[in-house]
């Protein structure tokens, strides 16, 4: 029998009015820890406000090391435990009050130009808010495949003014923001923009296999200084790699104690370990992986894409290892029941936390933005040897900064020699190269032992401990 979940319709005045009259409430605490900056923040609930939230403090480059979720009901209340790059406590005042801005207006739509442009520091580009022409491209991954694309815009007059390419599993997925090489600004000629269009189709269909898919999808970003919230690049890719079925083949396992599991045995573990049980109505998910940057945030996009809701989640780290814990149930209020469902949500989980993953090298490039540079840059990485497993590249003023994740063209890690190579190559455009495990990286030469924590406790225990108290408090603001 067909199972069917009836919810109550919401007008969205009435919701509207509701987000009026209990607006949400930030405070950034710098005096209740002693190491870290507590980012507090309640307001009333609204569907996927949390990932918002998370993405203000990860498009900052903030590193959270602990966070506590609570959104039972029509209220939520968390709090996020965040630090700089360096481990500092955020101190700068612009920053603070960015902050308390960006996640306000979060639940609005988006963060306008205005509001970053008070800040005094840049904030990464993971989405374009002026007007580019931007191509998805999604389709199977090939030693090469980002040189092709590059080498082919700047042949038909097309100036790269940011990019994001990730692989995972052969299959790979990116964003291109592109300009008019010649005349400056979006490709609008929609006979320009067709013409692009087949190019880059030729090269993803080139070396395609029997039965093997290629998209190429053209958009425009239309607004100037449009809240650029919607566009956001890297929620956009792991949309991207869902679509394309990159979960399929991941193996993770539902080992959470840190013990040797079948699947790493067998050499098919992914390393990041899943259980999902049932839990007093809800369906409970542990993680528990390497820890790295960004990894809340991946996690909750993951969550959000398969349609979850997070009603209460606990998060943090221990040494090397990062352990997180969720009570989730579907949109439409329904659990996990069948071991069918709990493995599908396994799997896009380790290929949502692996993604990011990289095992090889990675150089930092910084110089003169000018047209041809990631196809100059790309190709020599091609011709090194060398194929490119994720890149970011941007514009920033007059320059072009980018980050290339680069490892042999069959899969296994390049010695240095090559990227050496590469950056003698390149000249001055490359300012740094390091060696990267994951997403832990060292400088070329040296080598680090990574350590890896066997906490066994389930945080999840201690919330709900602690649960009866937070509902009261809640209830009471």
């Amino acid at each position: 029998m067909m199972e069917v979940a009836y919810q109550p319709r919401i007008d969205s005045e009435i919701e509207s009015l509701v987000e009026r009259i209990n607006p949400p409430s930030v405070c950034v605490d710098n005096d209740s820890d002693p190491d870290c900056t507590l980012v507090k923040v309640d307001s009333a609930n609204k569907y996927g406000i949390l990932l918002d939230m998370v993405q203000v403090l990860a498009d900052l480059d903030l590193v959270i090391s602990k966070s506590y979720i609570s959104s039972d009901g029509d209220w939520f209340m968390d709090v996020f435990h965040v630090t700089d790059q360096l481990g500092n406590k955020l101190t700068d005042r612009s920053l603070i009050l960015y902050i308390q801005q960006a996640i306000c207006y979060s639940r609005k739509g988006g963060i306008t130009k205005e509001m970053q442009s008070k800040l005094k520091r840049e904030v990464q580009q993971r989405h374009v808010s002026t007007e580019h022409t931007a191509f998805e491209i999604t389709g199977i991954d090939r030693p090469g495949l980002l040189s092709e694309i590059a080498a082919v815009l700047s042949d038909i007059g097309c100036h790269v003014t940011a990019a994001v390419a990730w692989t995972h599993h052969e299959r790979a997925a990116m964003v291109i923001y592109l300009e008019d090489g010649f005349n400056g600004g979006p490709i609008i000629d929609p006979i320009r923009k067709a013409q692009v269009k087949d190019h880059l189709d030729i090269v993803m269909e080139a070396h395609q296999r029997v039965g093997d898919e290629s998209r190429v999808v053209v958009s425009v970003v239309e607004a100037k200084g449009a809240p650029v919230g919607w566009a956001h690049t890297e929620r956009r890719l792991h949309e991207l790699m869902y679509a394309e079925g990159d979960y399929e083949n991941c193996f993770g396992c539902d080992c959470c104690s840190g013990d040797r599991c079948d699947a790493l045995w067998r050499g098919r573990c992914e390393r990041i370990h899943v259980a999902i049980e049932a839990c007093n109505g809800y369906s409970m998910v542990n993680v528990k992986c390497r820890d790295r940057p960004k990894l809340l945030f991946d996690t909750v996009c993951a969550l959000k894409e398969l349609q979850f809701v997070v009603f209460h989640a606990v998060a943090g780290a221990r040494g090397s290892t990062a352990e997180q814990e969720y009570f989730i149930r579907k949109k439409n209020g329904c659990t996990l029941e069948t071991e069918g469902q709990r493995e599908r949500l396994r799997h896009c989980l380790v290929a949502a936390l692996s993604r990011r993953a990289s095992r090889g090298f990675k150089f930092d490039v910084r110089t003169e933005n000018k047209m041809g540079l990631l196809s100059d840059v790309t190709r020599a990485v091609r011709e090194n040897g060398l194929s490119i497993t994720r890149a970011e590249m941007s514009t920033q003023g007059e320059n072009a900064v980018g980050s290339f994740y680069v490892a042999g063209v069959n899969g296994g890690e390049k010695d240095a020699n090559a990227v050496e190579a590469v950056v003698r190559e390149l000249g001055g455009v490359v300012v740094s190269a390091v060696k990267t495990v994951g997403m832990v990286s060292t400088r070329l030469g040296s080598s680090r032992d990574v350590e890896e924590d066997r906490a066994k406790s389930s945080i999840g225990r201690l919330l709900w401990s602690k649960l009866g108290k937070l509902s009261t408090s809640i209830r009471s603001l």
